[in-house]
């Protein structure tokens, strides 16, 4: 049976990931820093993520790492200098596990990485060969341990696979997602009827489907991906399915987006509004026609899923 070591194990996606390797009869080591409980998985707890931690108890007969921990966005980050804490956990911390997994034998490190290392909104859907251009603490940090790990894979011939996902979304999901979810479940009225983008997405089943399709595949190997379901949407177009999932009649108010924008500006949430109204496509060609990796699950049931998982907490 195949050892496989997830890190931020209680995460939306660790979490989901140490599940569906567990149905899959691999033996889960799951590392987190706070008390966690999984049926099927061996559960160490680490003190942290940064250039001290020691994993030797978590590497012992571990064949791959997939490393879905990190410190991730934070839309108002506060201190002098908010990059530190991102180069300190994301890419220190991520070069001191792999350089670990090497001393230890591990085979395979899988660094689940961000789109945002490719930009933050495109006119032509992103590929893998584009020229990185991150923006901001997060992606900077993203691109910077994607660089680590190249290197150490060539000195040291740990097989790196690399995965760009843009914003997961599925059951219980964290962040502008579930706010979505519940603003539609309540009846909310949004000022979201006229937003023409385009973004890519990626469900949380689909995602999970890949990254467990690289745990094995050789042609993986060094390799980075760029990873979605392959249905752009625009803002109100997402709106729209959500609510559908839910049985109930969007409420969307055809608020021009350059007023939107402009009030964004106003009180410092540009960022946010790029992720509203820009538009971000991908191409996931390379995985489908190198790994022959097919979404599991389209949109509808993703969503629909979501809110099956949703109602079904409200009921416990």
């Amino acid at each position: 049976m195949k050892k496989i070591l997830v890190t931020g194990a209680n995460g939306f996606l660790g979490k989901a990931v140490s599940q569906k390797l567990i149905q899959d009869g691999f033996d889960v080591i799951c590392a987190v820093r706070k008390p966690f409980v999984l049926d099927g998985a061996s559960i160490i707890k680490v003190s942290g993520l940064d250039g001290q931690t020691d994993w030797s108890e978590s590497l012992g007969g571990v064949e791959c790492v997939i490393h879905a921990s990190a410190r991730v966005h934070i839309m108002k980050e506060t201190g002098d200098s908010p990059y530190e804490e991102f180069h300190k956990v994301n890419v220190i911390g991520t070069l001191n596990l792999a350089q670990q997994a090497v001393k230890h034998g591990v085979r395979r490190l899988i660094f689940i990485s961000s789109i945002g290392v490719n930009g933050n909104n495109n006119v032509r859907p992103f590929t893998e060969t584009d020229r990185p251009n991150p923006q901001g603490p997060y992606a900077v940090s993203k691109y910077e341990a994607e660089q680590k790990l190249t290197a150490l894979a060539k000195e040291s011939g740990l097989q790196v696979v690399i995965i760009r996902p843009p914003l997961v979304y599925g059951p219980n999901a964290p962040g502008n997602f579930g706010s979505l979810m519940r603003w539609v479940r309540q009846g909310i009225p949004l000022p979201f009827g006229a937003v023409h983008n385009k973004r890519s997405l990626v469900a949380l089943s689909n995602l999970v489907s890949f990254v467990i399709y690289c745990v094995d595949h050789p042609k993986a190997v060094n390799e980075i991906f760029l990873i979605c379901d392959g249905e752009d949407v625009s803002t109100t177009e997402l709106i729209t399915k959500t609510a559908e999932a839910l049985g109930k009649k969007p409420l969307l108010i055809p608020v021009p987006v350059g007023l939107m924008k402009f009030a964004a500006r106003l009180i410092g949430k540009e960022e946010l509004a790029n992720r509203l109204f820009g538009s971000l496509q991908i191409d996931s060609s390379k995985a489908k026609a190198l790994l022959g990796w097919k979404p599991a699950v389209t949109m509808a049931q993703q969503l629909q899923q979501s809110v099956d998982a949703n109602l079904n907490e409200k009921t416990v």
